[in-house]
């Protein structure tokens, strides 16, 4: 940036007024006053991406009316490419932009604007100046009728809480706004003002909420020694069937199934949401790798990293609830044979590597199609696996001295609050190495860089554990596809590498008719008296057309693995289960 830039971008000062004139028909209304400008040329750029979500999602094909005006008459502002509007201001100090965003995507990381409430995601919503991500603004917001209540990180000017101020535009991009009728409680933990912003309803118990999510709260902030927040948000979208959430600096979106907080499953679910997203305020949004930030809003960031950022924080999201005694020790062991069993029933584990499958975010995590299983891997699921194999390791190593939370104090001390930047791949794995005592070149060589299946058993024998297939000796055949009943029609969404019906050539999107010219009528029973290596005809209907295909019955090969205790626990077995498991004696 030249000084001229520099100088103009530190004398400007931007206002935003959102109003929702329309927002039965899901429009936000949004004018920008820009101040203090002192340059020939000002491109104006929205976001293509939010931070968090790693998918190029084009956030200006919802703008549209764009115009710019100085004292009242319009100037030309031609849109230059997909995400940028070019201005000349050469003699300009001060002009207003207006557009109107249309928000009607239900997710955590879209906008959302019916008439009941308005969902701001702020980085698919607010246009910024280019080369003035540092700027600070103003944001004023004109509620809808009825609207009552703003619910958002950023701080109220003079105690209006319909008026934020953003300090700069990463801030402001990471602090989504909800404004509505929700209903608004709170409580202390950990030194910090937490606000729970409930929308749209649900059987929801306030003082049990508070109760639960204080104790994830305080146990997160034990595993990395301080809390850097003074308040923080959290926006929770009950709907009737939601979920997934998305993290920010000091707040963060969830969504949730409204009834679903009375049975025990569901309410266990929210909590391991929150403690998820809530311990992504340390590892990503502070402690993160160093391609995320400062952030480059135009383009993909891409790290072979997020096997960390997501995958440990998967790990750590029911391991809180156990450390903070919300789960039992066997509600826990069966979160980790869950997660085993996704990983070792995905093809895909075999195909792409852990780091790769971090790299190839942008292209197919967030795209999948019928074919990702057999193709790759989550990394959410598989980094969740390595973190609890690393923290084993670090444990058993240590004699119970050091667990995967010395690691993360560790690397948050050092590279954000004292070198202040991200950290490199190679950076982390010495922290690693530095907790668990020995190199880990071979641990990162087959199961990061590498495709060695996970040896779960080494590990879980540390804390006298064993993973055992349940399955392991089942002859029964199967056709390794999965289907979906639509309209009383069997339809394939799902065919399984290697097996019968990939190897022989059943076809996603086939509608099933009969097996051996008997009608198919519950797809459960199918195979009933058959067996491996029995030659069958499967009838299937493909664009309209009758198919018949001979099929050969392969072994059934879906793993169904159970975590439990060895025979003969050993007391050094049992120092690595009770720092692992957070037994009290």
């Amino acid at each position: 940036m030249n000084s001229t830039l520099t100088k103009a971008a530190g004398a400007v000062k931007i206002l935003y007024t959102v109003t929702f004139p329309e927002a039965q028909a899901h429009y936000a209304d949004i004018e920008m006053n820009i101040f203090g400008l002192n340059q020939n040329t000002l491109n104006l750029k929205m976001p293509v991406w939010t931070p968090g979500s790693y998918l190029v999602r084009e956030f200006a094909k919802n703008i549209e009316s764009f115009n710019a005006t100085v004292n009242g008459k319009e100037i030309k502002a031609p849109k230059i490419n997909k995400n940028t509007w070019h201005i000349n201001t050469a003699g300009i100090s001060a002009l207003t932009v207006k557009y109107r965003v249309y928000c009607f995507e239900i997710s955590v990381r879209t906008s959302f604007i019916d008439a009941s409430h308005g969902f701001l995601s702020t980085s698919g919503l607010f246009i910024y100046p280019d080369k003035m991500l540092n700027s600070p603004s103003t944001i004023k917001i004109i509620p809808y009728k009825g609207w009552t209540t703003v619910s958002t990180s950023l701080e109220a000017v003079n105690g209006d809480q319909f008026t934020r101020h953003s300090p700069n535009f990463d801030i402001l991009f990471d602090s989504p706004i909800e404004v509505g009728t929700q209903d608004v409680f709170g409580f202390d933990a950990a030194g910090v003002k937490y606000e729970v912003c409930m929308v749209g309803g649900g059987n929801y118990d306030k003082e049990q909420l508070k109760i639960d999510m204080a104790k994830i709260v305080e146990q997160e902030t034990a595993v990395f020694g301080e809390n850097p927040n003074k308040h923080y948000v959290f926006i929770v979208h009950n709907r009737q069937r939601g979920g997934g959430g998305l993290e920010h600096l000091s707040s963060t979106t969830l969504g949730a199934s409204r009834d679903n907080y009375g049975n025990a499953n569901g309410y266990r679910n929210f909590l391991s949401l929150v403690a998820h997203e809530h311990f992504h305020l340390w590892n990503v949004k502070r402690l993160r790798p160093v391609v995320l930030g400062p952030f480059d809003y135009d383009n993909e960031n891409y790290t072979t990293d997020l096997w960390i950022a997501e995958g440990f924080t998967a790990y750590y999201q029911n391991l809180i609830l156990r450390h903070a005694q919300i789960i039992t020790p066997e509600t826990y062991l069966s979160a980790v044979t869950g997660e085993i069993n996704i990983i070792e029933n995905q093809p895909g584990a075999k195909i792409q590597p852990l780091a790769e499958a971090s790299f190839d975010a942008w292209i197919k995590s967030y795209r999948p199609n019928e074919n990702s299983a057999n193709t790759g891997i989550s990394y959410y699921d598989k980094g969740a696996a390595v973190g609890m194999l690393l923290d084993l390791e670090i444990i058993n190593d240590t004699k119970g001295k050091n667990s995967l939370d010395d690691v993360m104090k560790y690397m948050y001390s050092t590279y954000y609050k004292q070198k202040k930047r991200g950290y490199t791949d190679e950076e982390f794995k010495h922290g690693l190495e530095k907790f668990a005592g020995k190199k880990l070149d071979d641990f990162y060589k087959n199961y990061i860089y590498g495709l060695t299946p996970l040896d779960y058993n080494k590990y879980l024998a540390y804390a006298g554990y064993k993973a055992a297939d349940e399955a392991a000796d089942s002859n029964e055949p199967g056709l390794g596809i999965i289907t979906t009943d639509v309209n009383g029609k069997k339809i394939v969404t799902g065919v399984q590498r290697g097996g019968a019906g990939w190897v022989d050539g059943i076809n996603v999107n086939d509608e099933l008719v009969a097996i051996d010219e008997t009608p198919i009528t519950d797809i459960t029973t199918i195979l009933d008296g058959k067996k491996v290596g029995d030659k069958i005809s499967v009838s299937v209907v493909r664009d309209g057309l009758p198919v018949t295909l001979p099929v050969t019955l392969l072994r059934n090969t879906r793993f169904k693995y159970k975590v439990d205790s060895l025979p003969d626990v050993t007391p050094q077995q049992m120092v690595v289960r009770k720092k692992w498991l957070g037994l009290i004696d």
